[in-house]
């Protein structure tokens, strides 16, 4: 009787995240896929005064140089979704390229890199994107997409670098190398396939922190400078408003906060339908 109660409610858990997600992510993509095409004003035109409230000409109001506050809004959803896309490809190239390389390294060279990928590991992720800006001298969404994808290289590297590990324990890689396999054919026929699944879900989450150390680069002056929209300088730029005009700092946090949280659900689902343990359960 127990398990008939629960196992509806893990159904109905498994099925919200899987819709829930993908319609958050959605819609944030379409939104950035129409701002290629149509905004409701001039990104950079001051179309009504400053600060005004929201209206019907206005929907979010205007900021304070008197732009259209939700078209600005509508930009910064495209901007997070390139550096957090842009970010995710380099981290991954990266760190899936060192991690396979530990894998068949010698243990001397393992240890190694797996110390060194541990000391970056235990710094910030925002700390190493914003080293990584400075040394550029260039604050812009180019930068900004290098030094995430740089930061987070090594999460991925280490996480690679273990399921590789296991994978070339099994009996099957044996089979493989004694039948003459190569390492690139062991790789891309044996390894990848196997680690990709846990390797999606993780990139997920690391969209998610991609978005998130944008903004916050972009707070602190580092990321996408203006007129780019990005959340993060919608945010700073809300501070001395927040009192007058609070609709500059909720809005883009309100914005900031559901791609993370439909980035998550997406990346839980996607843990739910894979993981054949969480499935039984």
């Amino acid at each position: 009787m127990t398990t008939l109660e629960i196992t509806p409610k893990r159904r109905s858990y498994g099925s919200l995240t899987l819709w829930a997600g993908p319609a958050l992510v959605g819609l944030h993509i379409a939104i950035g896929l129409l701002t290629l095409v149509w905004t409701p004003y001039d990104p950079t035109g001051m179309s009504g005064g400053r600060l005004e409230a929201p209206s019907w000409l206005h929907w979010a109001g205007t900021d304070r140089l008197g732009r259209d506050f939700l078209t600005q809004i509508m930009i910064g959803s495209r901007i997070a979704l390139i550096v957090g896309t842009g970010a995710v490809v380099i981290g991954a190239a990266l760190g899936v390229t060192l991690g396979i390389l530990a894998a068949f390294a010698s243990k001397l060279l393992d240890d190694a890199l797996a110390a060194t990928l541990d000391i970056l590991i235990a710094f910030p992720t925002l700390l190493i994107a914003m080293l990584v800006v400075a040394a550029s001298d260039t604050a812009n969404p180019a930068s900004a997409i290098i030094a995430i994808g740089i930061a987070l290289s090594a999460i991925v590297a280490r996480l690679t670098r273990i399921l590789a590990k296991r994978v070339l324990l099994m009996d099957y890689i044996t089979a493989a190398r004694t039948s003459g396999s190569s390492r690139p054919a062991i790789v891309f026929g044996h390894i990848l396939p196997n680690i990709w699944p846990t390797l999606s879900v993780n990139f997920a989450l690391q969209f998610g922190l991609a978005v998130i150390v944008e903004a916050s680069l972009s707070y602190l002056g580092l990321g996408a400078p203006p007129p780019n929209a990005s959340r993060g300088r919608l945010l700073q730029e809300a501070r001395g408003t927040v009192y007058t005009a609070p609709i500059g700092a909720i809005a883009p946090g309100i914005a900031l906060v559901s791609l993370v949280i439909g980035i998550n659900l997406l990346a839980d689902g996607l843990r739910d339908s894979i993981d054949p343990t969480r499935r039984a359960r």
